[in-house]
């Protein structure tokens, strides 16, 4: 059976030359970076150089730059961490439309006395800036706005909401977990005082992540323990997966513009043979958005339905964000573009990468129409319609 995968959203297969250079520090550069003898500095420098290549990528100082076992753990941080480390006004902001983890980081929050506003967007997922504004004249400490959406990839104005942020002295964290290492980032350009990134959706490998605190911001710990990364985050280093989040930086910086050129060529090329089944419908923005993640809905179906039989055909892809894939709740960013339940149970996310082709497009032509209208034909709601 053809195996085709455009789940590249929820991650991605770590590149052979991101595994070739991590190799070594699982077996012989193997020290301690806490440790003061040569094994630990070994890897020390491994860790600082790594720093510094990540940190290059978004336009930081090196000391502004900390390593996580995630971007939801630096997610938190930022929240949390702002939160336990401001005497500002206890009230935060973040969009409708923010991954899992930033919004029940700000729910936790709520319920140690911070206030909460939630920042709608429009019906392409576009954050509404004038609402932001209101917002942020009632007095605000952090507002938190993801950069390109992970389900729907719609990607926000994070330069203008970073200085609306600042003309109002209010901190702007920005989530680019699905933007880093696709479209280019510039901290100090964008007006960005706190952003999450992370590697295993760039082909780095799972379980590390970064976060960029400006200089000066005060951010208190999660973890407490032996004050690795600048004390802010303890835990001996996970070198391996650094260097190879530093490998897969590396090589984006290198690939990055001629991989999204031809990315958004097939993506271009899927909608439209996707538009072609009747009743389907782009989600998000149809240009301001991430060249790889593509959101349709198709009414009168179930989207959980259409994701297992694509997959008993050998087509991997996704009914909204994989954190929450097996939950049977309609997608919070889907409703909050204006969706109704029924609309957003018959969404598909079908996620593109560097190795996919035009054949794989293809196949799944061949596949989703009939998927599809197989259905439909069994649809309730479908026949009900036909009936009235």
């Amino acid at each position: 059976m053809k195996r085709v995968y455009f789940d590249y959203a929820a991650t991605t297969p770590v590149d052979p030359r991101v595994l070739t250079a991590m190799t070594p520090y699982f077996t012989r550069v193997y020290g301690n970076a806490s440790s003061i003898n040569v094994f630990g500095q070994e890897a020390k420098t491994s860790l600082e150089d790594s720093r510094k290549t990540v940190a290059g990528m978004m336009n930081c100082e090196p000391e502004e730059l900390i390593f996580t076992g995630s971007a939801t753990e630096a997610n938190n941080l930022a929240l949390k961490g702002f939160a336990f480390g401001s005497r500002k006004e206890k009230h935060i902001a973040v969009s409708t439309i923010e991954h899992d983890c930033v919004l029940n980081s700000a729910k936790w929050l709520e319920k140690q006395g911070w206030r909460i506003t939630f920042l709608p967007v429009d019906k392409h997922g576009l954050l509404d800036l004038g609402e932001l504004e209101n917002t942020l004249r009632k007095g605000v400490a952090l507002v938190s706005v993801i950069h390109a959406n992970n389900e729907i990839g719609t990607v926000q104005p994070v330069k203008k909401i970073g200085e609306l942020s600042h003309e109002y002295g209010v901190v702007f964290h920005t989530d680019a977990a699905q933007s880093f290492g696709k479209i280019p980032i510039d901290v100090k350009d964008m007006n960005i005082d706190l952003l999450t990134a992370n590697a295993h959706k760039i082909y780095g490998p799972k379980g590390v992540g970064a976060l960029f605190i400006t200089k000066h911001l005060k951010i208190e710990p999660l973890l407490h323990g032996g004050g690795h990364e600048f004390g802010l985050r303890a835990s001996t280093e996970n070198i391996p997966s650094i260097v190879g989040f530093a490998k897969a930086v590396e090589l984006r910086r290198e690939e990055m513009v001629i991989e999204a050129k031809k990315i958004d060529q097939l993506s271009k090329h899927l909608v439209e043979e996707v538009l072609t089944i009747e009743k389907s419908h782009l989600n998000g923005h149809p240009t301001q958005r991430l060249p790889n993640i593509n959101n349709f809905r198709f009414a009168y179906i179930e989207g959980e339905a259409l994701l297992l039989l694509l997959n008993e055909e050998g087509i991997a892809a996704s009914t909204g964000s994989a954190c929450s894939s097996k939950s049977l709740e309609p997608s919070h960013v889907l409703l909050a573009l204006g969706l109704t339940p029924e609309e957003v149970h018959g969404s598909l996310r079908v996620s593109l990468g560097k190795y996919n082709t035009k054949d794989d497009i293809t196949y799944l032509m061949e596949v989703l129409p009939k998927t599809v209208e197989k259905l439909r034909k069994i649809s309730p709601l479908s026949n009900r319609k036909k009936g009235e």
